[in-house]
């Protein structure tokens, strides 16, 4: 049976870090299967991800251990991951499906470790589609007056279903910053341009009107600041001057379908780290 973790951190910058990582991992028994790390000049901070298995059932909560001291030595934020655990996910989305679709096939085929525990909409276009894949649909219908009690039932729904990640999967609502503070670094969105462009509605239109030669997709985590969240993955197509907004939308849906893929595989397997406004992917 696999017993692989992975260890991710940052920390300030200093000599001998990897040595001290690899050595405990070592004196308990454990494997390093795959390493790899950053070393970021501008802020001076140290971030390295490590794939390792343990010798035997139950052997990891020993390494937690001896790792601690070794973290605060070196002011560490950090993590151990059981690499068997499937993330759980919600997935959020109004009307437009193409990006729910992809991740329920991707989910279902074991293409993507993780399970979609839930799937909630302002909307009930999408209930059909969910049910089809055996994932429970939950209809939050919002407007001004109830859109803090629905961001509460989200936020219960987050809870009951031990949610690992929010997936906003073209969900047409700008969450609350008492939200976005809720769900901080376990939330991403799919935006449906290369941010920083185009922002706001109809932005295949909007391309279109100005001429573009490339159209893109954006996945970011969501924070308070409208679409400023920091960037997890993009991707972009060229287009020319035949092709009609329809056309441009339907290029786009793909981007978006794909670009949103990568960045929750990126997140369930730990290969994502903060570095302040930014972000460091190891693939």
């Amino acid at each position: 049976m696999s017993r692989d973790h992975v260890l991710t951190l940052s920390c300030p910058d200093r000599t001998g870090i990897v040595h001290r990582v690899s050595g405990l991992l070592f004196e308990h028994g454990c494997n390093i299967v795959d390493a790899q790390q950053f070393g970021d000049a501008e802020t001076g901070r140290f971030f390295l991800r490590v794939h390792f298995d343990v010798p035997a059932a139950g052997a990891i909560d020993a390494v937690r251990e001896a790792f601690a001291p070794l973290a605060a030595a070196h002011a560490m934020d950090w993590a151990m991951h059981d690499v068997r655990r499937r993330a759980r996910l919600l997935v959020l989305v109004s009307r437009q499906g193409h990006c729910l679709n992809d991740l329920l096939f991707r989910t279902h085929s074991r293409q993507l470790r993780a399970d979609i525990a839930a799937v909630a909409s302002n909307h009930a276009d999408y209930a059909q589609l969910a049910g089809s894949y055996g994932v429970p649909f939950h209809h939050f219908p919002v407007d001004a007056g109830s859109r803090v009690a629905q961001e509460q039932r989200i936020l219960e729904l987050v809870e009951r279903e031990r949610i690992d990640l929010v997936v906003l999967a073209r969900y047409m609502q700008i969450l609350s910053p008492r939200l976005c503070e809720a769900l901080a670094g376990r939330a991403i969105n799919i935006h449906h341009s290369f941010l920083p462009s185009f922002k706001g509605a109809q932005p295949y239109h909007q391309a279109h009107a100005r001429g573009v030669k490339i159209i893109g997709a954006t996945a970011h985590y969501v924070t308070p600041d409208l679409d400023e969240g920091p960037i997890i993955e993009q991707d972009v197509a060229h287009v020319d001057h035949a092709m009609t907004p329809a056309a441009l939308i339907r290029i786009g849906s793909d981007i978006e379908s794909r670009v949103l893929a990568r960045a929750v595989r990126l997140h369930v397997e730990h290969r994502i780290l903060l570095n302040g406004h930014r972000t460091v992917v190891f693939r």
